[in-house]
């Protein structure tokens, strides 16, 4: 029997389903939704209709509300509005469970990108060894941080879980029980989560997804392509920021970062234990069953007795498995070996500490906080930093922190930040003495701009009686001038006597971070994508001029506008000029819970992940090298992008627009995340301050999706007015970088959808902007199809393209709703005397409508 094409599977398990499942949620004996179900198919058909006759959305509630209510008080169409919201909510978490209950049928976990393709690609193409070689020195570290994009609470995350299976199993009775559970469970946080609740929900994946799909993976490939010999290689690394991310969070407190790596640590042995007492039912012979009921009674110990105290070590679980697996070979014929072989692969992943708690922070209050020490010294030990220390060069500044050593004491400092910043990095110690030192290893500079700036950190560990420390120091740059400076500021470090001895000690290997999220926002989408790609070309050059081995780690968000999109495919289209020994991703909010959230989606993405460093290092080497006259094409591009992108950034309404015409003020009223929206507390907004999740996200909202495609039809139009088409057409179909680059802005393209905000074009203030924006929209779809050779947008991923266009139909009423609130809004704020309890009312529905377009959207902040 043929397998049907993707799109046909699709339709089959993906969207029937949904119009059967959501016809029994209509069913359903609420308070009200019978009603609400009937009416909101009709408000839904009228919105369509209405946008294609260009009425603006106060027009089509107005008359929904009058054909439909009958006489109805605006009192009257609040609340219609509330129930529709609810609804449409509700329908996107059934959306959802039935897209990852077809997770499996759609895609085809063992086809192009697989665990099972890589191996018959290697063996078809004589490989082996190659193969073999790169995966004992190739790493995948997937990063999960606390940035709130994540607008689903732990209950209905937990309703999702269990309706996907039931959807699995076509099992009718649980699926309307959990229907009806879904009904009654409110979606909304009345408080913000501090960063521990936030780290609580994130193990949870890691708990039930990750340390399943990992072992799983290096299982396999220990089978299947080691012929059982064990990987001594961590080939799964996994990060985690929530506890550790201060970078504008005043909420994590050094008290928090430890309980979040003791919280990590209880939650691995509890796997472990869990394991431990299934082995313990099969482990049963004579000589094995005594050391396993011991480590099982350790493992119990640790984590539901223990208060912080731990009755094994690390070392041990290792020895007495091994002596074990010892036993089992060579008087039980090997009976079990692969369920304990399966164990140990994850305690040689996942250590004591499960993932690596990374600490960051910005530059900006490492100078306050280095001021403030260089000052206490200055009074109290005149032999640690000259009198002149502020006066000094930079050159000469390195002189200096290259020699500093102290035994600083937090308590001494009046200032909270200064006080905070030492102590996190004498947490780190702390956590390595308890979870070993992968339990948090890497300390981030946000905003890097200096090499200074790694230099004063680098001295406050040494400050911190810490001679030796046993951390990376990782920079992160951020702006278009900071990934330009990147290399040379990496080589100022690379040749200072004292880093290079620190970085001998961590195996010369330097960690640098690069950021797409506030890259994007700072000098536009292809400037962003060009500029890291170019720092990461440069930084590579330098690191191996001095024999240093760079590890690249992308601040990636799940929108195209924050790097997100088809990442694989960016790996895959690396050259050989890139280093690309390690692949390290952030991974946030709503792109957790799409890309990970299952066994499956966890499986395939990691496979897909590990595919791409495999595909670019051992199956086309040099393939993907870009010529001069490519990059000369891109430089020109980017370039071209960019002053499109600045003459619209800094427009004098742009500000006032995002201030006035979206739900960009909305944002901090979610009660999702413990961070706030925006750095500073001013209340004028300066666009260096807004957050990137804040801003992506709140032209995600408008369904114009500016940064993941503003410049790009300008840029391309040059290369057309110029009768130069044939030379991006070419970088086009040569180049896998800039066609993937090309193909994620197609995306954010297909979720625009301009008929909403329409009439802004009339607006007095605002109408022309608006108008800049659609036109760069139109160009830049134009163009796209042109160079694609396509008639519609992602015509090439039919069931990724179906999927988006029902999940926009399916909130395509809530969107109506939003604008209508923003407008009444508007009206109230104009009138003499407004009536705030009412425009309160309104500023709520805009908030509440955030949640469902945002979780609809799947990566869209």
């Amino acid at each position: 029997m043929y397998t049907l094409p993707k799109i046909e599977r699709f339709n089959q398990d993906v969207l029937s389903k949904y119009n059967i499942y959501n016809s029994v949620f209509i069913t359903l004996p609420f308070h009200s939704i019978d009603n609400t179900g009937a009416l909101l198919p009709l408000f839904s058909d009228i919105c369509d209709t209405g946008f294609k006759k260009q009425e603006t959305p106060k027009e089509i509630v107005d008359f929904f509300a009058n054909r439909y209510l009958h006489n109805a008080s605006e009192a009257d169409k609040i609340d219609i509005m509330f129930r529709f919201i609810q609804y449409i909510e509700r329908q996107i978490v059934l959306f959802d469970a039935i897209e990852d209950a077809a997770f499996p049928i759609v895609n085809n976990m063992e086809g192009r990108g697989s665990l099972r393709d890589i191996k018959e690609k290697s063996d078809a193409k004589n490989k082996q060894e190659e193969l073999i070689d790169f995966l004992e020195d190739f790493n995948i570290r997937t990063v999960l941080t606390a940035h709130p994009t994540q607008f689903y609470p732990g209950a209905v995350l937990g309703i999702i879980n269990d309706l996907t299976e039931a959807i699995r199993n076509n099992n009718l009775l649980d699926i309307k029980q959990l229907l009806a559970q879904l009904g009654k469970t409110p979606f909304i946080q009345n408080e913000k989560p501090n960063p521990f609740d936030e780290a609580v929900s994130l193990i949870w994946y890691l708990e039930n997804v990750f340390y399943h799909t990992s072992g799983e993976m290096v299982h396999y490939l220990q089978k299947n392509i080691f012929e059982g010999n064990s990987i001594k290689n961590p080939l799964i690394k996994l990060g985690f920021w929530p506890g550790g991310d201060r970078d504008g969070n005043p909420f994590v407190t050094t008290e928090i970062t430890l309980k979040v790596a003791e919280r990590l640590r209880t939650s691995i042995l509890k796997c472990y234990y869990i394991e431990m007492r299934d082995l313990k039912r099969k482990l049963t012979f004579s000589g094995v069953d005594t050391l396993v009921n011991q480590l099982e009674q350790k493992l119990y110990r640790s984590v539901f007795y223990s208060k912080g105290e731990i009755f094994i070590t690390l070392d041990e679980f290792k020895s007495q498995l091994s002596k074990i697996k010892q036993i089992i070979i060579d008087q039980h014929q090997s009976l079990y070996l692969d369920e304990l072989d399966a164990l140990l692969i994850k305690v040689n992943l996942f250590g004591f500490h499960f993932a690596s708690l990374d600490i960051r922070q910005n530059s900006k209050i490492h100078d306050s906080v280095f001021n403030d020490i260089v000052t206490y010294y200055l009074k109290t030990d005149e032999s640690v930093f000259p009198k002149n220390y502020f006066e000094l060069t930079e050159e000469e500044k390195f002189k200096v922190l290259s020699n500093t050593s102290g035994n600083l004491d937090p308590a001494v400092f009046e200032n909270e930040l200064t006080r905070l910043t030492i102590e996190s990095v004498q947490a780190i110690k702390t956590i390595q003495q308890n979870n070993g030192e992968f339990g948090a290893n890497r300390y981030i500079i946000s905003n890097n701009e200096s090499a200074l700036n790694v230099m004063e950190t680098f001295a406050l560990f040494r400050l911190s009686n810490w001679e030796d420390p046993t951390v990376d120091i990782i920079p992160l740059f951020e702006s278009v001038d900071d990934l330009q400076n990147a290399h040379a500021i990496m080589e100022k470090l690379y040749t200072n006597p004292a880093y290079a001895k620190h970085l001998i000690n961590r195996n010369n290997k330097q960690t640098i971070m690069l950021g797409f999220s506030d890259g994007t926002k700072d000098g536009g989408y292809l400037m962003a994508n060009w500029s890291i790609y170019k720092a990461k070309e440069e930084l590579t050059e330098v690191s191996r001029k001095y024999g240093i081995k760079v590890i690249f780690f992308d601040g990636r968000g799940g929108p195209p506008a924050r790097g997100g999109g088809k990442t694989h495919k960016f790996y895959a289209s690396l050259g050989p000029n890139i280093e690309n020994n390690e692949i390290q991703v952030t991974v946030q909010g709503q792109t957790i819970s799409s890309n990970f959230g299952t066994l499956d989606s966890c499986r395939y993405n990691l496979e897909n992940l590990l595919s791409a460093g495999v595909t670019n290092q051992v199956f086309g080497k040099g393939d993907n090298e870009l010529t001069l006259e490519e990059k000369g094409i891109l430089d020109r591009l980017a370039g071209l992008g960019y002053e499109k992108y600045l003459s619209f950034k800094n427009h004098p309404n742009f500000i006032p627009y995002l201030e006035q015409m979206s739900t960009l003020k909305y944002y901090a009223k979610t009660n999702i995340g413990s961070r706030p929206s925006k750095r500073s507390k001013s209340e004028h907004l300066d666009f260096a301050d807004l957050r990137a999740i804040p801003f992506v996200g709140s032209w995600s909202q408008l369904k114009q999706n500016v940064p993941g495609f503003f410049g790009v039809g300008s840029a391309l139009k040059h290369f057309e007015d110029t009768n130069q088409w044939n030379k991006v057409q070419d970088l086009y179909d040569n180049s896998l970088f800039f066609k993937t680059l090309l193909e994620n802005s197609m995306m954010s393209l297909a979720k625009s959808f301009f008929p909403l905000t329409a009439y802004m074009r009339k607006d007095p203030q605002f109408g022309e902007f608006w108008q800049i924006i659609y036109d760069e929209f139109l160009e830049t779809k134009r163009l796209l199809l042109k160079i694609a050779g396509h008639k519609e947008l992602m015509e090439n991923y039919p069931d990724g393209k179906a999927s988006i266009q029902i999940r926009e139909r399916i909130v395509l009423p809530l969107l109506t709703i939003q604008q209508y609130a923003l407008l009444r809004i508007n009206e109230l704020n104009k009138e003499k005397s407004p009536d705030e309890a009412l425009i309160k009312v309104y500023e709520k529905i805009v908030t509440r409508s955030l949640f469902g377009n945002t979780n609809a959207s799947r990566n869209s902040a």
